[in-house]
Order: C-alpha cells, then sequence, then structure tokens
C-alpha cells in the first residue's frame, strides 16, 4: 500500500512539473519582469535600506519588522534547500541546473516582488488582532468572492506542501550520517526534533519572528565563513567549475541521454524549493511586515532569491562541484554535501560543521514552515482554529523522520506546484494594481 502511494506521487509530481507549469512559473516570472520594466530592481539599495530598518513603522499595522519578515521568510528558504537541495540538483541533473537555477532566481525576485506587495495590499485581520495574509487573501480580496475556489485549492495544497518531510528528513539523515547511528534510530530521532520544534512553534508568529531574527544572521555569517574556506583551499579550480555550469547548461551532457529539457525542469524545480518565488509561501510571512506601504515590503522580499540561491546555493554547489564527489559517489542530498565537505576539511571539523549548520538551518525551516500551515488551516476554517495544525505539524516530523528522501522530494515538489497555480495567476491578473502602487511609492521616494 505504502510502495503505491510512493508510485503515485513520483508520477503525479513528473507530471505536474512539466512544461506547463513551468511556463507558468518562468513565463509568469519573465512577465512581472518586463512589465515591471525592471523598475525594483533599480531600487535594491533602498530596499536593503528599508531591511536595515531605516523605514521601520512601530505603530504601523502588521506585527513584524521588515528584518523580522525577511528573516523568517529566509529562514524558510536558506534551510534544507541549499544545502541539500543543491546537492540533490546536481545528482539528478547535472552541474548545467545551477544555471537554470540562477536564472529562475532572477526571473523570481520580480515575481517575489509582485506577490509580497499584493500580500500586503490584500492582507486582513482576525476578530483577535491577528495579521491575515497570503495568496488565499489577495484572490479573495482582491479578485473577490467569486474566486473564492482558487483560494480554497491554494490552502488546500498548503496544508501539504508547508509539511517538514522534506526538512525532518535531511536533518536525521544528517545526525545519522555523522554519527553513525543506526537507521532504526531515525524514529527516537525524529520525537526528539519534534519536541524541540514545539517550544517554538506553538509561541506564535512573534516567537518565531524573534528567533528567525537571530538565527538567521548567524546561520548565513557561518555558512559563508565554512564554505569560503572551502572554496580558497579549491581556488584553482573555481574558473573550472564556473566553465562547467554554463557549458552543461545547454549541453546537458552530464543527463541520461543528453535531455536539455530535463536539465532545465531539474533547475527550475530545485529552485522553486530554494526561494520559493511564486509558490505562495512567502507572502503569508511579508504579509505579516510592520508597514503602510506594500511596495516597500515587495522590495524587501525581493532580496530574498538574491541570498538564497543566488548566493548561498552558488556556494553550496561549487563546494561539492570543486571536490569532485559528485561524480563518483552513491550519495545522495546532505549524505552528498556532507562528503564534499569532509573531502576538504580536516578530519572531524567538516562533521561538527555540518553537524552545526544544519541543525540551525533545518530548525529555522521547521519554525517558518509551522507559520505558513497554520495560516492555511485558518483560512480554511476560523483563525482562531488555524493553531491546530500545529499539532498535525509537530506529528509529522516524526514521520518525516523515517520516510525515504525520494517520496519526501516528490511531495513536497507536488504539493509546491498546485500552490504556485493561484499564486502566479492572481499574481499576474493584480499586476496593475501592483504597477499603480509603485509608480505613486517611487514618485514620493524620490520627491521626499
Amino acid at each position: 500500500m505504502i510502495e503505491k502511494i510512493e508510485v503515485g506521487i513520483k508520477a503525479f509530481s513528473s507530471w505536474i512539473w512539466d512544461w506547463p507549469l513551468l511556463i507558468l512559473l518562468i513565463g509568469g516570472g519573465a512577465f512581472f519582469l518586463i512589465y515591471s520594466r525592471f523598475t525594483p530592481f533599480l531600487y535594491f539599495k533602498h530596499a536593503i535600506d528599508v531591511l536595515r530598518g531605516k523605514y521601520d513603522q512601530e505603530n504601523a499595522p502588521g506585527q513584524l519588522s521588515h528584518f523580522q519578515a525577511l528573516s523568517s521568510a529566509i529562514a524558510a528558504t536558506v534551510g534544507m534547500g541549499n544545502i541539500s537541495g543543491v546537492a540533490v540538483a546536481l545528482v539528478a541533473g547535472g552541474p548545467g541546473t545551477i544555471f537554470w537555477m540562477w536564472i529562475s532566481a532572477l526571473i523570481g525576485m520580480a515575481t517575489k516582488f509582485y506577490t509580497c506587495t499584493l500580500a500586503v495590499m490584500y492582507r486582513s485581520e482576525s476578530k483577535e488582532g491577528i495579521t491575515l495574509s497570503g495568496p488565499m487573501y489577495v484572490i479573495t480580496e482582491g479578485l473577490g468572492g467569486y474566486w473564492k475556489p482558487l483560494a480554497m485549492f491554494f490552502a488546500l495544497a498548503g496544508l501539504i506542501g508547508t509539511l517538514p518531510a522534506f526538512t525532518a528528513n535531511q536533518l536525521t539523515q544528517t545526525i545519522i550520517d555523522v554519527f553513525h547511528w543506526s537507521e532504526n534510530d531515525k524514529i527516537y530521532i525524529g520525537i526528539i526534533l519534534a519536541v524541540i520544534a514545539s517550544f517554538v512553534i506553538l509561541g506564535g508568529i512573534k516567537r518565531i519572528g524573534f528567533v528567525a531574527g537571530r538565527l538567521v544572521p548567524f546561520m548565513v555569517g557561518l555558512y559563508f565563513i565554512t564554505v569560503f574556506s572551502i572554496l580558497i583551499l579549491q581556488i584553482d579550480k573555481i574558473p573550472e567549475m564556473f566553465l562547467l555550469i554554463f557549458s552543461d547548461a545547454f549541453s546537458g551532457d552530464a543527463v541520461a541521454g543528453g535531455a536539455l529539457g530535463y536539465l532545465i525542469k531539474t533547475g527550475v524545480k530545485r529552485a522553486a524549493f530554494s526561494n520559493e518565488a511564486g509558490i505562495g509561501t512567502a507572502p503569508m510571512m511579508h504579509g505579516t511586515a510592520k508597514t503602510n506601504e506594500p511596495v516597500r515590503e515587495g522590495l524587501v522580499a525581493m532580496i530574498g532569491p538574491a541570498i538564497d540561491t543566488l548566493l548561498v546555493c552558488t556556494l553550496t554547489a561549487l563546494a561539492i562541484l570543486s571536490t569532485g564527489v559528485w561524480q563518483h559517489s552513491d550519495g545522495n542530498g546532505i549524505s552528498l554535501t556532507l562528503e564534499a565537505f569532509n573531502a576538504v576539511l580536516p578530519y572531524g571539523i567538516g562533521n561538527g560543521i555540518v553537524i552545526i549548520m544544519v541543525m540551525v538551518f533545518a530548525f529555522s525551516t521547521l519554525f517558518s514552515y509551522s507559520y505558513y500551515g497554520v495560516t492555511c488551516l485558518g483560512f480554511l476554517t476560523q483563525p482562531k482554529y488555524g493553531k491546530y495544525y500545529n499539532y498535525i505539524y509537530i506529528l509529522s516530523i516524526v514521520v518525516a523522520a523515517v520516510v525515504k528522501i525520494e517520496f519526501a522530494i516528490n511531495l513536497i515538489d507536488s504539493a509546491f506546484a498546485l500552490m504556485a497555480i493561484p499564486t502566479v495567476i492572481s499574481g499576474l491578473l493584480l499586476a496593475p494594481k501592483v504597477n499603480a502602487s509603485a509608480k505613486q511609492y517611487f514618485k514620493k521616494l524620490k520627491n521626499s
């Protein structure tokens, strides 16, 4: 029975992630890019100023500062998708997948600008005074009640897409690999992870934002130091690795049969998991920002793909490629990344650093994703009932710890694909509203 479910989800993931969805994500993002006339990119420095707190409005509606909102969104994206997801991409499609992850991220920056601006424009508030945001509220508030089935479709898919299947699975695998424990220990590891995560998750969005605001700078800083150390030791191989990425991006030599289309699809899928542009999760977090200016938060959200895909994923890819472990290893996901670190760093140091980073990355992801599920359940029922999703979520951490990595990947990929459909469609339909708001905001900014 379980095997039939796994086969069915694998088949569905392969079908849904074919060209129609890729055209929606890449084509939709390209439309946002052209329709905006690249204007948001010209204000990247202003976005950094907003992120630094220069324009914070303490009394503005919302629950999180700009920095906390981005940190919480990045906590969900700069996680296992950047350490483990890149390794999965390299094993599945070879070095060329990284190029298509870059392209997807650049386009995704425009998508994030539009979808997260809309999240603030059309957010709502519960009777308890809690900010409600995300594609489902964009659809119902921006497009009207006639479109509510599309909003419900997103929320239903979100209940699955926000489960910690991939993250808990890969965190457990890291612990098994580093400490050489038995596969039978996975269930006990899962229980411990669930207990630890519950302390933050059950505290709600403010506790998640508080913890993420402190974890993210630490984890990104530690990761940079570690990977840069590896790249310095392998500095002579870096130019060759970049050439390999570019040459393989169009030849597809690393893929069985040289299928370029498969290469592109793999890169876009893994980029979607890495930066979530167009998927719809990030708008739920960015929509809680304390601001009266929707465009301001859209600019902050745009920074996300630049950090997690263009920067962090690239560093991970170079570290794995430069060591050569991807060519002769049977490992996948976090196991392959661990091999790459141990191939260069002194014995024991690689294991120690990876386990620390994975723990921080994975827990930050676990914390943020729980909020997304709470928001989806709250929309489908009532906001006050959304919190009960946390108990399902915590239990699923235990289940995710013992499932196969392939099942975890296919499950989340399938749900992400379904979530992307309403997110991008609503973004395209409401894009003129964003442009009008952006034109007014940038004009006011120039005159200030």
